[in-house]
């Protein structure tokens, strides 16, 4: 596989489809191929810097997500991207491979379905460059999105508390998770991401069907092929 440096990938969608895991298999998977790589995840709950999307998600500003506004909500997660860029990973970004669990991605997805279909360009085109050019972190190389009903995610999220409910403002609000995916589609479209169907008949696919495509993907975007927007 003939890569270069300075690659990000990002793996994105909605709460309970398997970001995390898909995300932390590809950079084993790359490892074992001998290719420098680093795994980020965000928000990054371990700093400070994510203070006030703790208090976001944790209804301090409201009940729903709608509570705080696109540009106010996405300026949070925004910064907490760019202390973890400067503190933690951005010599390894220098010469190696990022592979990301969620990006300013999550912002367009979540914050564009807070606002009428009419205005989405116009934020999207706001965020994208108040991060990348503005902030200064980088750009992607490409995003996976790993396309997952509602339903059927929303089935796995309550299994993963136990029956408790633990879910965070996000997560509470049907409506508002099902215009995440309307929003996730559009960006999808727009921007070319590359999308993964993570379920079929109503269940998950299995985890390793999954990671082969999303392996596959990846390998693509490491020979040469990159997308252009975030």
């Amino acid at each position: 596989m003939n890569t270069t440096t300075r690659k990000l990938i990002v793996i994105e969608g909605l709460d309970g489809s398997g970001k995390a895991t898909q995300a932390k298999l590809l950079s084993d998977c790359l490892k074992e191929k001998g290719l420098k790589v680093r795994e980020v995840s965000f928000p990054d709950y371990d700093s400070p810097s994510s203070s006030l999307i703790k208090m976001y998600l944790g209804g301090e500003f409201g009940d729903r997500p709608s509570d705080v506004n696109a540009y106010a909500a996405s300026s949070f997660y925004a910064v907490d991207r760019y202390a973890s860029f400067k503190k933690n990973w951005e010599k390894d970004w220098n010469d190696g491979i990022i592979i990301a669990d969620r990006y300013t991605t999550s912002n367009a997805i979540h914050q564009c379905s807070k606002l009428p279909v009419s205005l989405w360009d116009t934020y999207l085109e706001w965020l994208f460059e108040y991060e990348y050019r503005l902030l200064g972190i980088p750009t992607p190389s490409a995003v996976i999105y790993l396309r997952v009903d509602p339903e059927v995610s929303q089935r796995l999220l309550k299994a993963r508390y136990a029956g408790e409910d633990k879910r965070d403002i996000h997560e509470k609000d049907k409506e508002y998770l099902m215009q995440c995916r309307k929003a996730a589609e559009y960006c999808a479209g727009k921007f070319g991401w590359k999308t993964v169907r993570c379920d079929e008949n109503g269940e998950m696919r299995s985890i390793d069907d999954i990671r082969r495509e999303v392996l596959s993907l990846t390998e693509a975007c490491l020979a040469g092929a990159e997308n252009s927007e975030g």
